[in-house]
């Protein structure tokens, strides 16, 4: 009989549940062996999603959360006209769904960029388990507060009044997350296309292009098709805004795409 009181360390963990892409939910030093064999009876593997396939639509009844084991999506809004809004992407190891929690409908649709698969966590199964494993609860409201702050950064981004910047803050965004996901910060795969790119920078398809080209000349980054590599991180930094040097080198005024001008 097993010792309820035995602990597994994070290595066996990864072994285990975070093989589907769980390991923002496990615990950060070990979690006891009853507990993880829980986590693990509540997985449910789905089969690939093609491009374009949605995992959930607005005004789907909530019933699970969905994190991302292998590919890319994005979650985007659509309103009576029919013009859709990107809201965010989304890599391996992040969760999705959480936007219903509070409704138990979902506010937005969530589609995959490119082949992906997801593993997929009931919600009520998982909130049963946390209720009884306070560290996992914990974790949870972590993976919770880290979707807010993206949301709160994305704010901060439309808020910048140049495009130079815009861009330059989400390269840095999605660098600080693959680092978070233990992948190489300096090599960025965009799964999305310039357009939907371009839709959630709040800019026209032909001012990213132009962006990336002139971050290309100034060596900033490398691009080659939809990989680009960071080459000088001091100089994406600065292009942010956060410093004189980065506000005073940015040339584009941002523009909504909705209102279809270029920057």
């Amino acid at each position: 009989m097993s010792d309820p009181h035995a602990v597994v360390d994070l290595a066996r963990l990864r072994r285990t549940c975070s093989a589907c892409g769980l390991h923002q939910l496990c615990l950060p030093a070990a979690i006891g062996a009853d507990d993880l064999h829980r986590l693990d009876e509540i997985l449910q593997a789905r089969r690939p999603l093609e491009r374009g396939q949605p995992i959930f639509r607005t005004d789907h009844a909530f019933t699970s959360l969905y994190v991302v084991r292998s590919g890319s999506f994005k979650t985007y809004t659509t309103n009576e006209q029919g013009d859709s809004q990107v809201l965010g992407f989304h890599l391996p190891g992040e969760i999705l769904g959480f936007d219903a929690v509070s409704t138990d409908r979902h506010q937005c649709t969530a589609e995959a960029l490119e082949r992906s698969t997801v593993c997929e966590v009931p919600y009520t199964k998982l909130a049963q388990v946390a209720a009884q494993v306070p560290d996992l609860q914990r974790q949870l409201m972590r993976v919770i507060s880290r979707e807010v702050q993206r949301d709160h950064e994305h704010l901060v981004m439309m808020g910048r009044r140049h495009a130079q910047e815009r861009l330059a803050i989400f390269l840095k965004s999605l660098s600080d997350r693959y680092r978070r996901l233990q992948r190489d910060p300096a090599v960025l795969t965009l799964g999305m296309s310039r357009y939907e790119l371009a839709n959630y920078l709040g800019l026209v398809v032909e001012t990213v292009s132009r962006l990336f080209t002139r971050l290309q000349q100034i060596g900033v980054l490398e691009v080659h098709r939809k990989t680009v590599r960071i080459v000088d991180f001091d100089k994406l930094d600065a292009l942010t805004g956060e410093s004189p040097a980065g506000a005073a080198s940015c040339e584009d005024s941002g523009v909504s795409a909705r209102n279809g001008k270029r920057a």
